[in-house]
């Protein structure tokens, strides 16, 4: 990776010149053909900030919609269990298991082909909304269901096209948003995941308790029904509402595209693009060398293992005692609560350029929240131990922005190790679908214990990443020291001397790529 910041001209091969001007930014100069249009850098900035507003408001809620669907469909099945789907069925508790956790495991190896397809395909909006279309009927389809074989077959198939989504859709957000911009985006888009086990709460809440015996069906499979049209539909209006790469959005003009290619060129200190020879497997070589993408791939499992009451929610507030719609109903503002957590922690992120704290240090948090659960069974004190315990997903919102900005370059091995990272971690989804098991109800102290020990063990990991950069920084500033002795020096003096500048300013302009950490 190239230690200094990349002019222009290498985006696309097409001719551009740099120069600064007496406030050290960037004045582009392009050329189109016969055209020419000076870009002054008053002029760079509110072109930045107009581009940044267009797909903060077009591409950020889509996906967001997106992702409340997406976890409705996936939890439904946990809320469906309140009124009577196990009965309706014939499974037991331990078949009711087999239901949660089989879906991650068709959605845990899709993620890394589909991100390697997604790097591949030129129009990532036709393949994201094809997805949704599909687990929205998958999701229907569970409404059909007779039997213990019929609903794992349903949940096995949702798993395949939901794989395509999160790591999907963090992808893109790379694509368009700059290391510093990255953060508080992905919070919104997972705001769409929390806010989805609120709204996930209320919808079904209205639906069980109005629907029983409509038509002669039962309310639960008039939950898959309902919400597997709503996202059907979505998923169709999916395929022109977001945008594809910064090369060929077709609701962006040139001189915009142009710019959106810039601007990530110029952050990470090489283009955001693949080398015309590299291979769709050529990323996943090189994924697999980095002892990073390993390290986090084990610390996004151990986490979600931590993080695995999410799939019992519902289970957990009903051992408050209260009535289905009741729990149904308390499940919403400990997520409402997380969500507000979740932007203003990834707002700051953004503002300090900081990862390990902002993400660890809200695991720590869910461990004393499971410490007042293991130490009270008071209603009370556990329903605030909820609200401590769903803050860790503020965490969890930003495992994949540092693993952007860990492994920038090039976008295949980028996207891979995202799918990787992502695929990997939700092993702890499936395996937490076996710890929160009904005869540990209603304490459930067990399933805490092994929960709090994996979240204490993705501390350590993510503290191990952290020291990695560090030690990478440092070569990267001692390879820049290296560049700065004898004639290159001279070059420098000389060049500060002719803009009036001081040498330590111009040492400043030239300071390259970091890693943040």
């Amino acid at each position: 990776m190239s230690s200094s910041p990349l002019s222009p001209a290498s985006v696309d091969g097409e001719k551009k010149r740099e120069s600064y001007d007496e406030d050290t930014n960037p004045v582009v100069k392009e050329e189109e053909g016969d055209d020419f249009q000076l870009l002054t850098a008053e002029n760079r900035a509110a072109g930045e900030r107009s581009l940044v507003r267009k797909l903060d408001l077009r591409l950020l809620p889509t996906i967001v919609i997106i992702f409340l669907m997406n976890y409705i469909d996936r939890v439904a099945v946990t809320s469906a269990r309140l009124q009577g789907l196990e009965t309706d069925l014939g499974i037991t508790d331990v078949q009711y298991d087999t239901v949660v956790a089989i879906l991650y495991a068709s959605y845990c190896p899709a993620q890394v082909p589909s991100n390697m397809i997604l790097n591949l395909v030129t129009r990532p909006t036709l393949y994201i909304g094809t997805c949704v279309v599909l687990w929205g009927l998958t999701s229907a389809m569970t409404g059909v269901t007779k039997n213990f074989a019929g609903i794992m077959a349903c949940r096995v198939f949702i798993g395949l096209p939901e794989a395509a989504f999160y790591p999907g859709a963090m992808y893109l957000l790379s694509r368009w948003y700059t290391r510093k911009e990255l953060a508080f985006r992905s919070a919104i888009l997972y705001g769409g995941l929390l806010i989805s086990n609120a709204f996930g709460s209320l919808i079904a809440a209205g639906i069980l308790s109005n629907m029983q015996g409509k038509l002669g069906i039962a309310a639960w499979r008039w939950l898959f029904y309902i919400e597997g049209a709503i996202t059907m539909f979505i998923g169709f209006q999916v395929m022109w509402l977001l945008p594809d790469y910064p090369t060929n959005t077709r609701w962006l003009s040139p001189a915009e595209r142009r710019l959106a290619q810039v601007r990530l060129a110029e952050d990470a200190g090489e283009a955001d693009t693949d080398s015309a020879d590299a291979s769709v497997f050529d990323g996943f070589i090189m994924a697999i060398k980095d002892i990073k993408v390993w390290i986090f791939m084990l610390m996004t499992c151990s986490q979600l293992l931590g993080l695995s009451f999410i799939n019992f929610f519902p289970t957990l507030t009903g051992t408050l005692g209260y009535s289905t719609t009741i729990t149904l109903l308390m499940s919403a503002p400990p997520w409402v609560f997380a969500t507000i957590c979740t932007l203003i922690g990834a707002w700051n992120a953004d503002r300090t350029g900081e990862r390990f704290f902002h993400i660890t240090a809200w695991w720590w948090v869910v461990m004393i929240g499971y410490i007042i659960s293991l130490s009270t069974m008071a209603t009370g004190g556990r329903y605030f131990s909820l609200f401590l315990m769903t803050t860790g997903y503020c965490g969890f919102t930003l495992t994949l922005v540092w693993v952007s900005n860990a492994i920038p370059r090039p976008p295949a091995k980028r996207s891979v190790a995202m799918g990787l990272v992502n695929g990997f971690g939700n092993i702890g989804n499936l395996m937490g679908s076996y710890i929160w098991k009904a005869n540990w109800s209603p304490d459930y102290h067990q399933s805490m214990i092994i929960a709090l020990c994996a979240l204490a063990f993705a501390s350590i990991l993510s503290f191990v990443i952290r020291c990695i950069l560090v030690r990478e920084n440092k070569k990267l500033e001692a390879e820049e020291l290296k560049l700065m002795q004898g004639a290159h020096r001279e070059r420098i003096e000389e060049a500060a001397r002719l803009e009036g500048i001081t040498f330590d300013e111009a040492m400043r302009r030239r300071k390259g790529f970091r890693y943040l950490y």
